[in-house]
């Protein structure tokens, strides 16, 4: 796609937003009662935004004209930020994390997939040298301590050698077996072939009976691959099956990517020059205009002296350096404006933020020429406005120094008045006023003598700070939820699918951790608990997170902090080195693995020489000391939270997620994916549907293992000649247990009793009593008709 391109989209974007904030304008002032009304309201402007801001992050991560990505990198972060406020709202109003679109995803024709919240490339690539260089410290660090062996050593176990010398005499008489065996049979095959021999040649063969035999066969293979051949085109043509080389990558997919990887290049080269022109083009105008400013300067204001003296008969008063200086005389607005400006309300903190970014691009890019600029360069006269300003308000600061003096000299001159001491000894106690109030208490810092790279280092020898598994988002498959509202609409809950869970981590877990604008202003999340059966992905999703934002990864998990930094105060040492460094180097994620420990209603015998429940006072507190702008983000997984004492659990963890076992569409696409991805090819022969149908209760765990354990490498290329079939595949699941009925009963069941799983059950009874008494109103009108 050229520069053209994305700039025609571009324009057509702040089209649609331009549109759209128009809209959030008219409706501010509008009050609606009805709940069902406001709900489509927000979700429509929350899909509308997340089109927006899909297009938005497509052409900040490919314009390549440093003024405009600018303004875009302004919009696009507001638009983030908007769609997290949004998010808020519908989970206040509909008191459950999980939406359902389908009847407005109909009306503004988008297909679900147009949901998906991208994830910024500028998250990676704006730090990519910076994570480039802490990984190869931490791989460094993990080689130095062997760390990163610890895998690999734990398999190899010493054995007696009598054992051993009984391991190698098994071996080999079995090689001995095999070999005898094979000798046998050579010798079987040689006296079967010279039977065979002897007996054809007593035997007259019949040419005319052995030719048509050989026609018949060839004929039946050449009309079966005929009829293959013709089946395979109808079903293409009926659209149930993909064209030839459907999945294969075309060659202009592969030049696109190219174009896109030089465009990134273009995109630094002209960063740099932009870079460097502020500065030139700042230095030539002090040069060249730095004198005329001066000089309109001192006109402007000797003349505003002379315009005071003619209408009151004396010279004014020289603004102070704090008021803003001679920039106060000259300024257009009058207390009243001022005033009225203060008194605007607005419904987010990300509205007035949009709102400027727009009016910029309707007064400078909206009919902009860029004949002459066809590289997409920056634009020197742009920068020469802004420096101009920046230059007037330097020189401005000098004038005024030689206006007041020029002022003071006047009023002696002419007046005959005196300086009034007042006013300096004012000046001093306004200053220290101000002193007094800078004043405030800093938090105590244990380690205050060590470097970040000590403590860093410390951390991963203890292993607290662990190295994030390279997996994407995108990489956590699903499937869409097509009849959410449908279910609603009769009063049944649908369980979230597995892309529903995706959405979700990237607004809550994601975006913020990525964007310091969006952390600072969006509602916060400081902490996530992913709660659901073993093999969902779970952790998995902790480690996206990571991997997505560029942030370290600290494991607090009970098991991994037993017995470091032993007591009260090793425990307080401890946390406050985490917490530092997580600060110091975010963005940062607090993984509490099987977090219910933590928690534990009753700490089981078996595990009290562990101390579970270590950082359960400690995490409250914690929470609090965390503020908007620390990119960090506390999450917990558990499999087992029933064994969580409720209370506690709740106040630590703002967000609850569920995270389901996958239904029969992700069911569906895991089987096909993950097939593939470990070298399966499917083929006719492979009823994928039927996977799906027989794996309902397993998790993606389950689905993963049984792939690999059957694509060996000797299975993998026996393919072509023995295509894959589902009963391999079966014997595998045969001896794991999936996650029943009752499992799945009981989550729904404990998130029934958390704060938002209350209030939701609350709303839904409070809804269906007022639905009742509706009905009963109006069977009583219709007796009193039939009465009358």
């Amino acid at each position: 796609m050229s520069n053209a391109m994305y700039n025609k989209m571009w324009h057509q974007t702040q089209e649609a937003l331009n549109s759209l904030l128009d809209k959030e304008s008219e409706t501010v002032m509008e009050s609606q009662r009805n709940q069902g009304f406001i709900f489509q309201m927000i979700a429509t402007f929350y899909i509308k935004y997340v089109q927006i801001f899909r297009n938005l992050e497509n052409v900040y991560d490919q314009i390549v004209h440093p003024q405009k990505r600018l303004l875009i990198r302004k919009i696009l972060d507001g638009v983030m930020g908007r769609i997290l406020e949004l998010k808020h709202d519908m989970v206040e109003l509909e008191l459950t994390e999980f939406h359902y679109f389908d009847d407005i995803l109909q009306d503004l024709k988008l297909a679900p997939q147009q949901l998906d919240i991208p994830i910024p490339k500028y998250f990676l690539k704006e730090k990519l040298e910076v994570i480039k260089g802490r990984e190869k410290i931490l791989a460094q660090i993990l080689a130095d301590t062997g760390l990163d062996m610890a895998e690999k050593k734990y398999s190899v176990k010493s054995i007696p050698l009598e054992e051993a010398v009984k391991l190698i005499q098994i071996a080999e008489r079995a090689r001995q077996g095999r070999l005898r065996a094979m000798f046998m049979k050579q010798i079987f095959l040689q006296e079967y072939r010279a039977k065979q021999a002897k007996f054809l040649s007593e035997k007259v063969a019949d040419l005319e009976a052995a030719a048509l035999q050989i026609q018949k066969v060839w004929r039946g293979f050449h009309q079966h691959k005929k009829t293959e051949k013709l089946r395979q085109e109808e079903m293409i043509f009926l659209g149930m099956n993909p064209p030839p080389l459907f999945n294969e990558v075309s060659a202009t997919i592969i030049q696109a990517e190219k174009v896109t990887s030089l465009r990134n290049e273009v995109q630094i080269k002209h960063e740099e020059k932009y870079r460097e022109a502020l500065v030139t083009i700042k230095d030539d105008l002090k040069l060249i205009e730095g004198p005329d400013i001066k000089e309109n300067l001192q006109d402007q204001i000797r003349h505003w002296f002379i315009e005071c003296r003619n209408l009151t008969g004396t010279f004014p008063d020289y603004p102070h350096v704090e008021e803003g200086g001679s920039a106060l005389i000259f300024s257009n607005k009058t207390p009243q404006q001022e005033e009225d400006e203060g008194w605007k309300m607005s419904p987010s903190v990300f509205l007035p933020t949009m709102e400027e970014g727009n009016n910029v691009y309707k007064d400078m890019w909206r009919n902009r020429d860029e004949s002459w600029n066809f590289p997409q360069d920056h634009d020197p006269e742009l920068i020469k406005q802004e420096k101009r300003k920046e230059l007037e308000s330097e020189i401005r600061i000098q004038v005024d120094e030689l206006m007041r003096q020029e002022l003071k000299n006047l009023k002696l001159a002419v007046n005959r008045e005196k300086e009034q001491p007042v006013k300096a000894g004012k000046k001093k106690g306004g200053k220290k006023k101000g002193k007094k109030g800078k004043k405030g208490k800093k938090d105590k810092d244990l380690t205050a003598d060590r470097t970040t790279e000590s403590l860093y280092r410390e951390l991963v020898e203890e292993g607290l700070l662990i190295r994030a598994l390279n997996v994407n988002l995108s990489d956590y498959i699903g499937e869409y939820s097509y009849l959410g509202t449908t279910l609603r609409r009769v009063s049944i809950e649908p369980m979230p699918s597995l892309l529903d869970v995706r959405q979700l981590i990237a607004l809550y877990g994601i975006l913020p951790l990525g964007s310091t604008t969006v952390h600072e202003n969006a509602p916060l999340v400081k902490s996530l608990l992913l709660a659901g059966p073993s093999g969902v992905g779970k952790k998995m999703l902790v480690h996206a997170i990571c991997t997505e934002t560029g942030a370290n990864l600290f494991d607090l998990s009970a098991a991994n902090i037993a017995g470091k930094y032993p007591g009260k105060d090793g425990l307080q040492m401890m946390l406050h080195m985490v917490f530092k460094v997580a600060r110091q180097l975010q963005p940062s994620v607090v993984w509490i693995g099987d977090t219910e420990k933590t928690f534990y209603k009753k700490v089981p015998s078996a595990e009290r020489m562990m101390e579970p429940k270590r950082l359960k006072k400690q995490l409250p507190k914690i929470l609090r000391l965390l503020k908007p702008d620390d990119r960090i983000l506390i999450v917990g997984t558990t499999q087992r939270p029933f064994d969580a004492e409720l209370q506690s659990f709740c106040k630590v963890y703002q967000k609850i997620i569920l995270v389901p076992r996958p239904d029969y569409a992700s069911r569906f696409v895991l089987w096909k994916q993950i097939i593939q991805r470990n070298g399966g090819i499917i083929t006719n022969a492979l009823n994928i549907s039927c996977l799906a149908k027989v794996t309902d209760g397993f998790t993606q765990g389950h689905i993963v293992q049984v792939v690999k354990g059957v694509l060996t490498d000797r299975r993998i290329h026996r393919q072509n000649y023995k295509p894959l079939v589902a009963a391999e595949f079966m014997a595998a699941l045969t001896r794991m247990s999936p996650v029943y009925q009752e499992e799945e009963e009981s989550f729904k069941d404990w998130y029934a009793k958390t704060p938002m799983g209350k209030k939701r059950a609350l709303a839904l009874t409070g809804g269906l009593a007022e639905k009742g008494k509706g009905e009963k109103k109006e069977k009583k009108g219709k007796k009193e008709k039939t009465k009358k």
